[in-house]
């Protein structure tokens, strides 16, 4: 009996710590600098990662919060591929730690769960962290500025990259702008024999719609991926409106409205059960041939606010980040624009927590990824900040990223003086 109470016990006591371990070192992935020590494996909520360890360690562990979301099973080549693509943090020397989370889908504090439980995982496998970095890039960026709140102790400092930064109740609101007026220009998502729905859904459970024929319906209406002069003049016509009116680059219109189609499904019906998150009554809409006519036809859709109050206590972020925040976001960003870092400044401004911020902005023309010297500036910068309370400036940013290139090649392109503008000039405020 006691034996027994006794494995009971034990078997309790390590159903957090032992699940958590890590598992034995793998391959690298390729691409990765020689001699870095490499774990992959699953937690104990079923979210796969990657850990990388560089030969040379400096004890800084950078904590990845990938972007997206990625929706369905979440696939442990998720975390490689990040791992690959971030390879400038283990060659600047730090390690590096991330998860695909246990979900797929547009679940903030889930996600920023699964981060921290990987900083467990890392300090208990490979060893703890002489500091701690929260990077979160794109969407990932909202997971961090989240996970910062939540576990602020976790965490030394945060790295917030081609942040999504407007809280999911605004950072989408233009996508569903793009399915009223394309639907006003096209009508075929969906088309007229296909079952009506509100397009706030995104599509109908049932819906078989798939990625390449929703494709094939923008090139039928834009000639998007026509070479120009095959377009007819309506399809010209159709997509100067699209891109005019929603104020998108032509690049991103395709990803644009797929995130308005099957994120917007993912939101409506596993986030807030069927209720409409993302209204526009009172939206006006210009740039068009002629408005008047255009706003008449687009459909309009008022909000559940008791949806939009459950959707936003998950992915907005409250803006009390008591460590250093260092934010670092294309101007040209063509998927996440970069009047949503105005956001970010206001609500953290509200917040309390203004000192703790600093802002900068490059002449990029790239969301995924910038430049690894961009990249190495802002870690230096902002672990200068955490260690001996250098604040940076935008200027002493862009000053540390010139002599970085002769080690992480060219890439330099701060633009110190820039502060972005509020959303509303890029979105139609409702």
């Amino acid at each position: 009996m006691k034996r027994s109470l006794l494995s009971g016990l034990l078997s309790f006591a390590c159903s957090w710590v032992c699940a958590q371990a890590a598992g034995p070192t793998v391959t690298c992935p390729a691409g990765v600098p020689s001699e870095t020590l490499c774990f992959s494996g699953k937690d104990s909520a079923g979210a796969s990662y990657w850990i990388a360890k560089p030969a040379a360690w400096n004890g800084v562990l950078v904590l990845h919060a990938h972007g997206g979301p990625e929706l369905g099973e979440p696939k442990a080549e998720r975390s490689a591929e990040d791992l690959k693509r971030w390879a400038v943090m283990l060659k600047a020397g730090y390690a590096w730690a991330g998860s695909t989370y246990r979900q797929g889908g547009v679940a903030v504090h889930a996600a920023a769960e699964d981060t921290e439980r990987l900083r467990t995982i890392f300090s208990e496998q490979v060893g703890k962290p002489r500091l701690t970095i929260l990077h979160g890039q794109s969407w990932g960026a909202s997971v961090a500025a989240v996970g910062a709140q939540m576990f602020p102790k976790s965490y030394d400092g945060v790295l917030l990259t081609s942040g999504v930064l407007g809280g999911g109740t605004r950072s989408y609101e233009f996508r569903l702008d793009l399915r009223v007026v394309y639907q006003a220009l096209c009508n075929n998502h969906p088309l007229p024999d296909e079952p009506t729905y509100p397009l706030w859904q995104g599509l109908p459970l049932d819906a078989t719609l798939t990625r390449g024929e929703l494709a094939k319906r923008v090139d039928q209406c834009t000639g998007l991926r026509l070479k120009p002069e095959l377009r007819s003049a309506s399809q010209q016509q159709n997509l100067d409106t699209l891109l005019k009116v929603i104020r998108i680059p032509e690049r991103s219109l395709i990803g644009h409205l797929n995130w308005a189609t099957w994120h917007f499904q993912d939101v409506a019906f596993k986030r807030v059960g069927g209720r409409n998150v993302f209204g526009n009554v009172n939206a006006r809409y210009t740039g068009s041939p002629d408005d008047a006519a255009l706003n008449t036809r687009v459909q309009r859709y008022a909000t559940d606010p008791q949806a939009v109050a459950q959707f936003g206590a998950d992915t907005d972020p409250g803006g009390r980040i008591d460590v250093p925040v260092l934010n670092m976001h294309a101007i040209d960003d063509p998927v996440a624009f970069v009047e949503l870092e105005s956001t970010f400044r206001d609500t953290v401004q509200k917040a309390g927590s203004a000192e703790h911020l600093v802002q900068t902005f490059t002449d990029d023309h790239e969301h995924s990824y910038l430049s690894d010297p961009e990249y190495a500036a802002a870690m230096q910068a902002l672990l200068a900040w955490v260690e001996r309370g250098e604040k940076p400036t935008p200027q002493t940013v862009a000053a540390r990223c010139a002599p970085l290139e002769a080690v992480f090649g060219p890439g330099c392109r701060f633009v110190p003086d820039y502060r972005s503008a509020p959303l509303s000039q890029r979105v139609a405020p409702r």
